[in-house]
């Protein structure tokens, strides 16, 4: 039994090894897009739309009715560059705004 518990991996181990050979199907550096976004986009916005998921780099926002959609349509380009600022990189290449509940994923 004590060859067993010397043949274990550390957690620790195992999941840099998850988090750094490229291989997850998500960057895990993405998530920090839900931690910035009511600070980048600002209270009205955060409160009418929120991201529900990015891949590839395009984030797909919900929103709150017909008339956000059209006018985040509009300000797209603005927020996709305050985002990839505040990230530091170009995470985001494209967002997507759909209209539907802004806690649905």
């Amino acid at each position: 039994m004590g060859e067993a518990k010397n043949s274990l991996t550390p957690l620790k181990d195992v999941i840099t090894s998850l988090l750094s050979d490229g291989t997850l199907p998500f960057n895990p550096d993405d998530a920090r897009i839900w931690r910035v976004w009511d600070e980048v986009v600002g209270p009205a916005i955060s409160s009418n739309a929120r991201p529900s998921w990015i891949k590839n780099g395009k984030l797909k926002v919900r929103v709150s009715d017909p008339i956000w959609l059209q006018e985040l349509k509009f300000v797209e380009e603005s927020i996709r560059e305050k985002l990839n600022t505040k990230l530091g990189r170009k995470a985001i290449a494209r967002i997507e705004f759909r209209i539907g509940p802004k806690n649905e994923t």
